[in-house]
């Protein structure tokens, strides 16, 4: 047995990064929950108020001052029992009468709601604080089909961790139930439901990996020539496959139709177009000044009691920041969109312009994820209408007639020609770029493979088999 010094260099997550992050991709309504939470949870926080004065008003803040008129000691003791002095071990903030029965409104039960569903199983397993947060991160970023929607790179560079840390957390969460979720795309996903059932070695295992994306324009008899084996092999082996579940989420975690809330709105002044957050559902805070006179008494008061008021005034402190720091970045953000899709807004939806993420990135110097994150699942009130905000990014694709077609409406054509296919027999990516063609739309036959794939369709084997579920 030896001892010794060794240098190394790591990199831990920072609380207040990961927070931003997460306040950044959240939806308006999700902001409005965690804010309710951490006000319930936090004693340094208070919600502001906005009251009109009225006598009765100016009054009791009369009242109030007078009652203020106290040393700072007495100030302090009280603000010392407030916080610390109840039977539990955690602080509770008792809600309002009003809140109390609220709580007991509504349905009785809802349906199952994935994220929900992948927390509750992330929090069953051992994991240090900064493993937890990289895995909510990981759930936060993926789709509602069950696939990731950014790189491990990407995310590493956003958390500032290396990259190692965050896939060994991905390989657990794609352990997950759903089988398969978090997978990178539909040959990940399969490649790990055949492995959960011991079929790493299969001969379907090999035709997933090495072939899923021939499978649509392939027979039996060639699958069979191309992996060496019998017909019947080949056979039993995609009947195998056509087993697996096409998706991560398929057929499960059907919420219904949710609440459209825009986070941001957008109105003509004049010349100029005004980009405003939408605060209407977000609780304005700010910190609560007791706590000052809590520290101001120096050596008198114990050191938990310091130190525990240090910490909720950095956590009240880093949540504000993130909440300003999220309202700055998506207005600055929307601005930017303006600016270069200014013929959309003055004239309307047919003159939106060829436009992807790179573009805003660079006009607002911030990383390409950060600007998917202010995209996905937010939406933008405006003069034309409520959009999602990733409606103004898509790629141009020349048509036959020299026009330019939005790489968007090239896809949710595949999408509509894929919805109508016969069920008995689906159309093979060959077949749709022959539709397109027809339609003047030219593009590659593999760059229709690309658009499917991105859309998380299966190949047309593959949704034979859905198809045919009732």
């Amino acid at each position: 047995m030896k001892l010794g010094l060794h240098q190394r260099l790591s990199v831990t997550l920072a609380p207040q990064l990961i927070q931003s992050l997460k306040m950044l991709q959240m939806p308006v309504l999700k902001l409005e929950q965690t804010i309710r939470h951490e006000l319930s949870t936090n004693p340094l926080l208070e919600e502001i108020e906005d009251v009109e004065p009225t006598e009765e008003t100016e009054e009791k803040e009369s009242e109030f001052e007078l009652t203020e008129q106290k040393t700072e000691e007495e100030k302090a003791a009280e603000w010392e029992d407030y916080l610390f002095n109840n039977d539990d071990d955690g602080y509770k903030v008792k809600e309002p009468v009003e809140q109390r029965e609220e709580r007991f409104e509504g349905p009785g039960t809802s349906a199952i709601n994935l994220y929900t569903h992948l927390n509750e199983q992330l929090s069953l397993l051992k994991l240090s604080e900064e493993e937890h947060l990289i895995g909510e991160y990981i759930i936060g970023n993926i789709s509602p089909e069950g696939y990731l929607c950014i790189s491990v790179p990407e995310m590493a560079e956003e958390l500032e961790l290396d990259a190692e840390k965050i896939d060994v957390i991905l390989k657990l969460i794609t352990r997950f139930d759903p089988l398969g979720i978090g997978s990178r795309d539909l040959r990940e996903s399969l490649m790990i439901q055949l492995e959960e059932k011991g079929l790493q070695n299969s001969l379907a295992y090999r035709i997933v990996k090495e072939h899923i994306h021939e499978l649509d324009r392939k027979s039996i008899l060639q699958i069979a020539k191309f992996m060496s084996v019998t017909a019947e092999k080949a056979q039993a082996a995609m009947t195998v496959i056509k087993s697996l579940t096409p998706t991560p989420t398929h057929g499960r975690f059907d919420n219904g139709a949710m609440p459209v809330i825009p986070d941001l709105v957008v109105e003509r002044v004049g010349d100029e177009y005004v980009v405003f957050h939408n605060d209407a559902y977000v609780p304005r805070l700010r910190i609560n000044a007791n706590y000052k006179e809590l520290m101001k008494r120096g050596s008198s008061s114990p050191k938990d009691t310091k130190d525990y008021v240090r910490q909720k005034l950095e956590q009240a402190r880093w949540l504000l920041n993130s909440i300003n720091q999220r309202r700055s970045t998506m207005i600055r953000v929307m601005e930017a969109i303006i600016e270069k899709q200014r013929d959309f807004f003055d004239k309307g939806q047919e003159f939106i312009k060829p436009m992807i993420m790179e573009d805003i990135a660079q006009a607002v110097e911030m990383n390409v994820a950060t600007i998917s994150r202010v995209s996905n699942s937010k939406y933008v009130q405006t003069p034309l209408g409520v959009f999602e905000i990733k409606f103004f990014f898509n790629s141009g694709i020349a048509k036959a007639d020299g026009e330019n077609m939005a790489k968007r409406a090239v896809k949710q054509r595949i999408e509509e020609i894929i919805k109508a296919e016969p069920m008995e027999k689906p159309h093979s990516d060959q077949e749709i770029f022959r539709l397109l063609n027809k339609e003047g739309i030219t593009l590659a036959r593999r760059t229709v493979t690309k658009y499917r794939e991105e859309l998380k369709l299966p190949p047309a084997r593959l949704r034979k088999r859905v198809a045919d579920t009732p």
